[in-house]
């Protein structure tokens, strides 16, 4: 089991890119092009992209971000795009991909 930051691996940015559309198809495609594009190379802390890989498979994916379509900027970051294949649900995979988002902000705060 493997967790990927797209920004620290931006050749997986395609792949994100799709498996995110895939995912989420009820969101314009162009949202997670753009901001996962986006993400990498940002001076920003925020957004991050992780995509979850099991035996060289994506079976998950999620994403940190400063804001999730809300009026209080001032609460961030915000999980999003929390995905787990259904035929790998069940396993607490989710939990990895929150937990990992968890380890980069609180790197993140003790940075600031």
């Amino acid at each position: 089991m493997r967790i990927l930051s797209v920004r620290q691996e931006p050749e997986y940015k395609d792949i994100a890119i799709k498996y995110l559309q895939q995912s989420w198809p009820e969101v314009s495609p162009i949202m997670y092009e753009d901001c996962i594009s986006n993400c990498i190379g940002a001076e920003q802390f925020l957004p991050q992209w992780y995509l979850l890989e099991k035996d060289n498979e994506i079976i998950g994916c999620a994403g940190l971000i400063t804001n999730d379509f809300i009026s209080r900027g001032d609460l961030y970051p915000w999980i999003c795009a929390l995905y787990i294949d259904e035929e790998h649900r069940g396993n607490n995979y989710a939990a990895l991909l929150l937990e990992k988002a968890n380890r980069i902000r609180k790197l993140a705060d003790s940075n600031t």
